[in-house]
């Protein structure tokens, strides 16, 4: 059988593993296939530099439209990331009958919803197994591996660079700044580094968690997104000292009214698993009816884990590609006829516990305002941490962790703190999760 013919579109970091790695395990890819996989056209810019790449293994352009609109090429991965160009390659593509792998989250997450509509019109198929958590095969599981399950939630620590970050603030004591620094000279962190440490990249993938785990429509303008620029070495060492660690987290879960879509610094005891992930490295839990809580840890980056996923994307479709178009796995687990309009709550009405930190005045009777304006807002405390002020301060800090209660409930309590004459300044927030 004549191999499977592959355009690629943009043949830098992981675009070049792509290639490396189909190459050096053809064999085996072409036994678990059950036909050969050749990446025969390349389009990018830098010519010169894909040739060298390449080898001249492959026919090599700078103008992408060429592989679109090349007859012979079966399926088109798209590299090139970003909302524009991307957005109109892929469905240039997709109108011209060839199957889609991408491992552009933000595309996705944005896009996502005209993308696979178009896809199941024209009946070929979009993978974007690379799209979330590297070479982690987290939509694989959730797709397939967890399809008998109810889905709870999900709980991720889904951008390597912000948890790079966090662990060496928690390690070396380090502020926010520094450590951004030193993971930029490192290569963890890019030269603008906003999508990741204002959490946007994690919400792009958390959106396609939360799609496929709930059969929801894309909807990454509802997330509530927050990132970990206003974190504070302080805060990291207090949660330390109460048995919890601080982690950016993507979070979808199930509430009794609607979907939380959410990411933002929480809290999560030590003891789990997923608090122990250090590093560049990440991991996601999900819970299921079934199942119970399942994790997911590796690589969530890099070009040859990133490539594995790409390369798992071509094997699928080309087992698939023959198959009839309304018994393949749905774009997003769910039939397109059977999606559920369940809405996305506010980020008011959404429960958890928290973190709350506020400098006060070292005098009787501060203590006991507090926690009468919180009692007065149904909110109860399950922890509380009160420092000794430093020596010929008047002034100290009280750590409190409330049990679980609504977002409205904990701002107009904070309003009513913030206000008294004996609080300084403004409370720090951090919401914890107990993620048993």
């Amino acid at each position: 059988m004549k191999p499977i013919k592959v355009g690629l579109l943009g043949i830098g970091t992981v675009g070049s593993g792509t290639f490396n790695v189909l190459q050096r395990n053809q064999e085996e890819i072409t036994r678990r296939a059950g036909r050969g996989i050749e990446i025969a056209m390349v389009a990018d810019l830098n010519v010169e530099r894909a040739r060298e790449l390449t080898g001249g293994k492959c026919e090599v352009v700078n103008d992408a439209n060429l592989v679109i609109n090349n007859p012979d090429i079966d399926i088109v991965i798209e590299l090139i990331g970003g909302y524009g160009i991307a957005r109109e390659l892929v469905l240039k593509a997709i109108a011209n009958g060839k199957h889609v792998v991408t491992a552009n989250k933000a595309l996705l997450a944005v896009h996502g919803t005209e993308i696979f509509k178009a896809a199941q019109d024209k009946g070929v198929m979009v993978a974007f197994e690379a799209a979330v958590a590297g070479g982690i095969p987290i939509i694989k599981s959730l797709r397939e591996g967890l399809t008998a399950n109810r889905i709870q939630w999900i709980a991720g620590i889904i951008n390597g660079t912000t948890n790079f970050i966090l662990s060496e603030m928690r390690d070396k004591g380090l502020d926010f700044a520094t450590v951004l620094k030193e993971a930029q000279r490192l290569g963890y962190a890019e030269a603008d580094p906003t999508f990741d440490i204002e959490g946007v990249d994690a919400a792009h993938k958390v959106t396609l968690l939360a799609s496929i785990a709930f059969g929801i429509p894309v909807q990454f303008d509802k997330a509530h997104v927050e990132g970990i620029t206003k974190l504070q070495a302080t805060d990291i060492s207090y949660a330390e000292q109460l048995g919890y660690r601080i982690k950016l987290l993507g979070i979808a879960k199930r509430n009794g009214s609607g979907i939380e879509l959410r990411v933002h610094p929480t809290l999560i005891p030590a003891k789990r698993l997923i608090a122990n992930v250090e590093g560049a490295m990440n991991a996601v839990l999900v819970q299921g009816d079934a199942v119970g809580a399942t994790l997911y840890y590796g690589k969530g980056a890099g070009a040859e884990p990133t490539a594995s996923a790409v390369i798992a994307d071509l094997v699928d479709i080309t087992r698939l590609a023959t198959a009839d178009p309304g018994h393949r796995v749905p774009h997003l687990a769910f039939q397109p006829d059977a999606m559920s309009d369940t809405p996305i709550l506010p980020m008011a009405e959404v429960t958890t516990s928290y973190y709350l930190r506020m400098n006060v005045a070292d005098q009787p009777g501060v203590l006991a305002d507090v926690t009468r304006i919180l009692a007065d807002h149904s909110i109860s405390i399950d922890a509380m941490l009160q420092k000794e002020p430093a020596e010929g301060e008047s002034r100290t800090d009280i750590i409190i962790l409330t049990h679980q209660t609504q977002e409205k409930n904990v701002e107009a309590a904070i309003a009513k703190i913030e206000g008294l004459p004996t609080v300084m300044g403004t409370i720090t927030k951090i919401r914890l999760e107990e993620l048993s």
